[in-house]
């Protein structure tokens, strides 16, 4: 009787510590929040005017994605795969760099000093 109780609480403390690692592994991932005052594209979506807040995540390949979800009532949602991630320089602050093609603005990279990256996307060309 003791080996199954013994077996029993052992189960238990291993469940309990596996289904702990997954929250922890995710409160790693980069995360925040930002303001666009006007339309802007990233890729081919349209984001509305408003505040969204955004994670990045890694794919089971290695690939980040940008995960974008609208708050106060913006409604949008999306999710991109970054093209291209680099270090960023110590002396930026944290930005969207936008890109203006045919009347439209795309976002060309997201600066995010706090995390040591910079985050590049495809814009069209003129």
């Amino acid at each position: 009787m003791k080996t199954i109780r013994k077996f029993a609480y052992a189960a238990v403390l291993s469940f309990g510590i596996l289904s702990i690692q997954p929250t922890l592994a995710a409160a790693e991932d980069p995360h925040g929040s930002f303001n666009i005052s006007h339309e802007v594209r990233f890729h081919n979506v349209a984001l509305s005017p408003g505040d969204y807040n955004f994670s990045i995540t890694r794919t089971v390949g290695g690939e980040r994605l940008l995960v974008l979800r609208g708050i106060n009532g913006t409604g949008m949602d999306a999710m991109l795969l970054v093209n291209e991630v680099d270090t960023s320089k110590p002396d930026e602050t944290s930005s969207l760099v936008l890109v203006s093609r045919d009347g439209q603005s795309y976002v060309s990279a997201m600066e995010l000093p706090e995390f040591d990256m910079v985050l590049r996307f495809d814009v069209p060309s003129k």
